[in-house]
C-alpha cells in the first residue's frame, strides 16, 4: 500500500473515532437509537384502538372522564390515528410492509399493519387524505400473493413465540378466524419457574408474558373441547395472571418491546380486562414510547450494549487518549451498576448478568455480559490496577456464565437447557463473544478456578463442531435480508475467528478455513456484505476488517491474503468517511424470531473497530520491520 493511502486512511480512522465519542450522551456512554419499525407501529395501534373500543363501550369509562394522570380513549385515539399517519406513509412500493423503513416487505409486518388498517376502519379513525382504504387493500394483495396464513405459520415453524402472536392480533381485527390460530397452554405458567425447562414450551422463555395473556383470549374465544383440559384454564386464569403481573416492569414494558407489551395489552383487552393493573401500565409504556412522528421503535433502547461496543471499539487504537475523554471512571461507575445484583424475576436469572438497556425491561443475557466485562478491562489501560469492586464484578459476571453453559458447550441467551426452539439453543455467536471475554479477564486477573479453563475448552470444541462446511458459523443475532434464509455467515464468521484469535488458534485448519471464505467473499469494491455480491455494508465491512487485520499481523495460514484484503477493506472504509456516509445504517440486527432492526451508531461503532484495529496493527508492523533492520 502507498503510503498516501495509508495516511488517508489513518486520518479517515481519527475521524470517525472523534464522532464516535461525540455521540456520547453527558454522563460519557452512549445510548444510541434504534429504527423506528412499521411492526411495532401495528402492533401498538392494534393495543391503543382495542383499549378504545372497549373504553367507548364502557359506560362506566365514559362517565369517569378524562381523569389526571390516567391517559383515556381520547387520548389513545390521538396517538393511534398519528400511528395510522405514519404506518400509511411508509408502505413498500410491492404493497408490503418491512420491519424498519430500509427493509424489504415481509408477510409477517404485513398482515399486521393490513389487521390494524382492517380495523381502524370499523372504528371510524381519521384518514385527512383519504388514502387508508388503499393502503389496506395493497397490504391485503400483498398478503394474498404471499400465501396467508400457511405461509405465516411456514416462516416460523414450530417456533410459536411470533406466528401465534400475529395471528392473535389478525383475529382481534376480524381478519382471520379464530379456529386459524394456535392455543397457547398458559396453565403452563402456573408451574414453579425451575421447572419451565423441562415443560418445552411453544415459545421461547423469553416470551412468557405472550404465553400468558395471549393463551388466555385464544382460550376466551375458542374454548376447548376437552372438559378437562377447559376445567384447567379455567382455574389457572387468576394464577397466571398473577405470574404475569409479578414479572411486569415497574414502566410496564415487557423486554423494553413495544411489540411484545403490545401484543400482551391487546390480548388482555380482547379478555374484557381493560382495567386490570398489567394492561394500565402496558398503557402506559405504549403511550411514552411513541416517538415524535407518531411511530414507535422495535425497543426502547440499546444503552448497554451499544456502550460496551463502543468501549471495545476504541480500544482498538494505540492512541490511550480515548479512556481520558469519556472519561473511564464515569463509564466504568455506570456499567457496573447496570449489572444485575439479585434474582431476575422475569428468567429466574442469578445475579451477575447484564442486559441489553439500562432500563426495567431488560433481561440478562449471554451476549451483554460478555461485552460489559471487555469493557471493564478495556476501560483500565496497561499497567493500572483494578479495583475490588470492578474484580468482585468480574468474577460475579464470570461464574454466572459458567452456570449458562449448555451441556452441548455452547452458551444460549437467557436460560440454559431450553434447546428446543432456535432462539434458546446454543448460538457461536454467543460462544465466541464468552471465550474473548474469558480470556482478557484470565491475562489481566487469572482465573479463580480451573473449572473456568476446562468451561473454555468445552466451548472451543462446540465451535469446532458447528462450522459449516464451507468455513462459516452462522450467528443467533445478526442476518441478512437479502441472504437466502436471511442468514450472515459474516458476522458469526468474524465473531468466532476473533475468538480464535485471543486463544492462539489461528494455526488450525478451522481458522485458515474460516479466513479463506472471508478473503475469497470480499466484494469488488473491497467492502462485504453477508456473502460476495450482496450490496457492501459500513457494519460489515468494519467487522470482517477488523479480525483481518488481526490475522495479518500474526503472520500465520493465510495472513498475506489477510492483509491485502484488510488494505482493500480499510480503503473502503475510509472513501465512506470522507463521503460523509460512514454512518447509514443497514437493517443487519435480529430483535427474536426474524424480526429485523438497525441500530444508528452500529456502523460508525463497526468502522472504528476496524479502523483502529488496522491503524494499530499497521503501525506496530512498521516499528517491528525498523527494528529488524
Amino acid at each position: 500500500m502507498q503510503s498516501a493511502e495509508a495516511e488517508r486512511i489513518e486520518a479517515a480512522a481519527a475521524r470517525a473515532q472523534t464522532a464516535l465519542l461525540d455521540h456520547r450522551v453527558a454522563g460519557g456512554w452512549w445510548a444510541g437509537q434504534l429504527s423506528t419499525s412499521a411492526l411495532s407501529t401495528a402492533t401498538a395501534v392494534m393495543a391503543l384502538l382495542q383499549a378504545v373500543q372497549a373504553a367507548e363501550t364502557n359506560s362506566a369509562e365514559r362517565a369517569a372522564g378524562d381523569q389526571p394522570g390516567r391517559p383515556t380513549a381520547q387520548r389513545w385515539r390521538v396517538l393511534a390515528d398519528n400511528g395510522l399517519r405514519w404506518l400509511s406513509q411508509h408502505q413498500n412500493p410491492d404493497g408490503g410492509f418491512g420491519d424498519t423503513v430500509l427493509s424489504v416487505s415481509n408477510i409477517s409486518t404485513t398482515m399486521l399493519v393490513h389487521a390494524v388498517f382492517h380495523f381502524a376502519a370499523g372504528l371510524g379513525c381519521s384518514d385527512p387524505a383519504g388514502r387508508y382504504p388503499q393502503v389496506c387493500a395493497a397490504a391485503a394483495d400483498y398478503v394474498q400473493r404471499s400465501g396467508g396464513v400457511p405461509a405465516l405459520l411456514q416462516r416460523y415453524g414450530r417456533d410459536r413465540t411470533f406466528s401465534v402472536p400475529i395471528l392473535t392480533h389478525c383475529a382481534l381485527a376480524g381478519i382471520v378466524d379464530w379456529r386459524d390460530v394456535i392455543p397457547l397452554p398458559f396453565e403452563l405458567a402456573c408451574v414453579p419457574q425451575k421447572f419451565y425447562a423441562a415443560l418445552r414450551l411453544p415459545v421461547v422463555s423469553y416470551a412468557l408474558p405472550a404465553l400468558i395473556a395471549i393463551g388466555q383470549v385464544i382460550f376466551r374465544k375458542q374454548g376447548h373441547w376437552n372438559p378437562l383440559l377447559r376445567w384447567l384454564r379455567n382455574a389457572s386464569i387468576r394464577r397466571s395472571l398473577q405470574v404475569l403481573q409479578s414479572i411486569q416492569p415497574v414502566n410496564g414494558g415487557f423486554l423494553e418491546a413495544t411489540p411484545l407489551t403490545s401484543f400482551v395489552c391487546m390480548s388482555l383487552t380482547g379478555c374484557g380486562l381493560l382495567g386490570h393493573p398489567v394492561v394500565e401500565k402496558c398503557l402506559q409504556f405504549i403511550e411514552a414510547s411513541v416517538r415524535p412522528d407518531g411511530s414507535w421503535p422495535i425497543d426502547t433502547n440499546l444503552t448497554t450494549w451499544v456502550t460496551t461496543l463502543s468501549v471495545n471499539a476504541l480500544q482498538g487504537a494505540d492512541d490511550q487518549q480515548w479512556r481520558q475523554q469519556l472519561p473511564a471512571d464515569s463509564v466504568r461507575d455506570w456499567l457496573l451498576r447496570q449489572q444485575y445484583r439479585v434474582v431476575h424475576p422475569y428468567t429466574g436469572a442469578a445475579p451477575g448478568g447484564w442486559s441489553w438497556t439500562d432500563l426495567p425491561g431488560g433481561v440478562p443475557d449471554a451476549d451483554d455480559t460478555p461485552g460489559a466485562m471487555l469493557a471493564v478491562l478495556n476501560l483500565r489501560g496497561a499497567g493500572e490496577s483494578y479495583s475490588e469492586s470492578e474484580r468482585a464484578s468480574l468474577l460475579q459476571a464470570g461464574t454466572w456464565l459458567l452456570n449458562l453453559q449448555n451441556r452441548d458447550g455452547g452458551w444460549p441467551t437467557f436460560c440454559r437447557g431450553w434447546g428446543a426452539l432456535p432462539f434458546d439453543r446454543s448460538s457461536c455467536d454467543l460462544t465466541a463473544h464468552v471465550l474473548r471475554a474469558w480470556q482478557l479477564w484470565d491475562q489481566r486477573l487469572g482465573f479463580p478456578d480451573p473449572k473456568f479453563r476446562k468451561s473454555m475448552q468445552r466451548g472451543v470444541r462446540y465451535l469446532l463442531r458447528q462450522q459449516r462446511g464451507d468455513g462459516t458459523w452462522l450467528p443467533l443475532w445478526f442476518g441478512n435480508q437479502f441472504q437466502r434464509d436471511d442468514e450472515n455467515p459474516l458476522y458469526g464468521t468474524t465473531r468466532v475467528l476473533r475468538a480464535f484469535v485471543s486463544l492462539n488458534l489461528m494455526g488450525s485448519v478451522a481458522a485458515e478455513r474460516a479466513v479463506r471464505w472471508l478473503v475469497e467473499n470480499q466484494n469488488v469494491d473491497g467492502g462485504w456484505s453477508a456473502e460476495r455480491g450482496i450490496a457492501s455494508t459500513v457494519e460489515e465491512t468494519g467487522l470482517a476488517l477488523e479480525v483481518l487485520s488481526e490475522v495479518a499481523e500474526l503472520g500465520v495460514g493465510a495472513s498475506e491474503l489477510a492483509r491485502a484484503a484488510a488494505d482493500r477493506a480499510a480503503l473502503w472504509l475510509a472513501m465512506r468517511v470522507e463521503a460523509g456516509t460512514v454512518e447509514q445504517p443497514s437493517p443487519i440486527g435480529f430483535y427474536f424470531a426474524k424480526l429485523w432492526y438497525f441500530e444508528a451508531l452500529y456502523p460508525l461503532i463497526f468502522a472504528v473497530s476496524g479502523l483502529n484495529r488496522w491503524t494499530s496493527v499497521r503501525k506496530r508492523t512498521k516499528i517491528a520491520r525498523m527494528g529488524s533492520d
